[in-house]
């Protein structure tokens, strides 16, 4: 599948962006006068003054900056996303070219994961491990140090503290220094 370019997506987006009561008035003068100011190359100060009229109405202004944003080149179009984003971040998040590669990455993704999941199993056996795991932990810092009952626990945990966080490694290094001379 070919990359879709800024244009085409404003080619796609834009009778959705010309619909009622998507755009206010203000967050397209708002748009317009990023373009101006930080982009005078893309929005000249006339053309920014013909897209602000107030005399005409607000899809007119609308159609015709699309247009010519649209025959001014690839990196308007990027930038027209780019203020759009800024200024009106819940409508750039439904516009259709995003919905539509959205959903062309979910189907890729699908399609290529099945080898490479971790796990399937859900959020309630990760818990049933980490119990698991906790209950063990608990058994081993519960239990009375009996060298007949665990006799290789101390040797393992001496070797933990360098896999183990630092801030974790103080509290089994205090649990060690009971018994440092059955080492």
């Amino acid at each position: 599948m070919t990359e879709q370019t800024y244009c085409d997506r404003l080619v796609q987006d834009a009778p959705f962006l010309m619909g009622h009561g998507r755009l206010s008035e203000q967050q397209v003068d708002r748009i317009i006068l990023q373009l101006n100011r930080y982009y005078p190359q893309i929005l000249s100060n006339s053309d920014a003054e013909k897209f602000r009229n107030p005399k005409a109405s607000l899809r007119v202004r609308l159609c015709d900056l699309l247009g010519h944003l649209q025959r001014s080149g690839e990196r308007d179009c990027q930038e027209f996303y780019r203020a759009l984003y800024i200024h009106a971040q819940p409508l750039h998040s439904r516009l259709p070219s995003r919905l539509a590669l959205q959903n062309s990455d979910c189907t890729e993704l699908d399609s290529g994961t099945v080898g490479r999941e971790l796990s399937d199993r859900g959020p309630v056996a990760f818990l049933a491990c980490l119990g698991l795991a906790a209950g063990l932990a608990l058994l081993v810092y519960c239990c009375p140090p009996d060298p007949k009952v665990l006799p290789g626990t101390r040797r393992v945990l001496g070797f933990s503290p360098i896999i183990v966080d630092r801030h974790v490694s103080r509290f089994l290094l205090a649990f060690l220094t009971d018994d440092l001379g059955g080492l």
